[in-house]
């Protein structure tokens, strides 16, 4: 048998398989390629499922808006800007003079209501005494009378005597329903007697509120917080009910993200969750889902009654975001100090619990997200 020739290059033929793998070194590559994109749409699908995440993360707390329950002149900040403040803490001080003066005028209101009380219960008094002796005097002229009346059925007594004893009783009647209406018209202007007395009462109130108003011109903290932006200055007029400073409460904080619809499908609320904060790189916190919003604002506009038409020249319409609240599960005491309101926060919530190769790719990549967080 003869050896196979050598071609013209010097090279010794081989399978036609080899020959075209030696020719074509990409198709290898592009199996790859495409077994990778394959799996990676897999996982991201089933990521979305089981293990979302998201990098919308914020940072919320109650931010209140302390306004002054009265209007005046402000005389004193207590308080410096971002300082730290407990409950009952003055913030700052309104022009107390107005409010001193309706406060003498509503003690001075409520001495003179008191005594005029006093005035109107020796009026009773006497107009009691009157229908008491109006009440005697008609016993009395009673009993005179019924002795005359018997004197005269038996003939003693002459039908003169007896009409002039007749005439006595109505008389006296006459005073007794006069005093008594003397009586109930006194009662009428005393009314209730002590302190259910309305014009006391009135009184009162009116003093209750002086009292209250003057409180208020010292407005304080209602609870543990911060007090920030503050641009309050003494000399200026706040009005009640308009806000003078920003007050953000420092004994509730959370994470609020903003997933797609279609994370939203097996998350629960108490689903573990990772947390990741920007303002603590290399740290991965604990929380747990708390609430999932129930409805957003899609920004639909109405006109005259109608809503309007939103054009889009988009391929595609951007997916709709619901906001889930997530909370520590070690609640404020674990909460990151330099954390602040607003921050950034990234975040991976277990809606399929965290023992899953999905769970476990998920929290691998947060970790390796927190440490380049150094770096930004």
């Amino acid at each position: 048998m003869r050896e196979p020739q050598a071609s013209a290059t010097g090279q010794t033929p081989t399978t036609t398989d080899a020959a075209d793998q030696a020719s074509n070194p990409a198709k290898a590559i592009s199996v790859i390629v495409i077994v990778l994109l394959l799996a990676m749409t897999v996982v991201y699908a089933l990521s979305d499922r089981l293990a979302p995440s998201t990098s919308r993360g914020v940072i919320a707390a109650h931010v209140v808006q302390v306004a002054p329950k009265v209007s005046g002149e402000v005389t004193e900040v207590h308080v410096m800007d971002d300082a730290v403040v407990q409950s009952g803490d003055p913030l700052f001080t309104l022009d107390t003079r107005p409010f001193d003066l309706a406060l003498a005028q509503a003690e001075a209101n409520l001495m003179s209501t008191t005594q005029g009380i006093n005035a109107s219960s020796a009026s009773l008094v006497a107009a009691q005494a009157t229908v008491t002796q109006a009440r005697t005097a008609l016993d009395t002229t009673r009993a005179e009378a019924d002795r005359i009346f018997r004197l005269e059925e038996r003939g003693i007594a002459s039908a003169a005597q007896g009409d002039k004893a007749r005439g006595q009783v109505a008389d006296a009647e006459a005073r007794l329903a006069s005093a008594q209406a003397s009586l109930e018209s006194a009662r009428e202007q005393l009314g209730p007697d002590g302190e259910d007395n309305p014009a006391i009462l009135a009184a009162q109130a009116q003093l209750e509120r002086a009292q209250y108003d003057l409180a208020s011109t010292t407005v304080r903290a209602p609870h543990y917080g911060v007090v920030t932006n503050v641009q309050l200055s003494e000399g200026q007029f706040v009005g009640a009910g308009n806000p003078a400073l920003t007050f953000i409460d420092a004994d509730a904080a959370w994470v609020t993200v903003d997933l797609r619809e279609n994370q939203l499908q097996k998350i629960e609320v108490g689903d573990s969750a990772n947390l990741l904060f920007d303002a603590v790189p290399g740290r991965i916190l604990e929380g747990r889902v708390q609430s999932i919003a129930w409805g957003i604002n899609p920004g639909r506009n109405v006109q005259g009654g109608l809503v309007v038409n939103q054009p889009t020249n988009r391929w595609f319409e951007p997916a709709r975001r619901i906001p889930v609240r997530i909370e520590l599960a070690g609640g404020m005491d674990d909460w990151p100090r330099p954390a602040r309101v607003g921050g950034k926060v990234h975040a991976v919530v277990f809606a399929g619990g965290k023992s899953n190769p999905i769970a476990w790719i998920a929290g691998g990549l947060q970790r390796v997200r927190s440490w380049t967080s150094f770096l930004h």
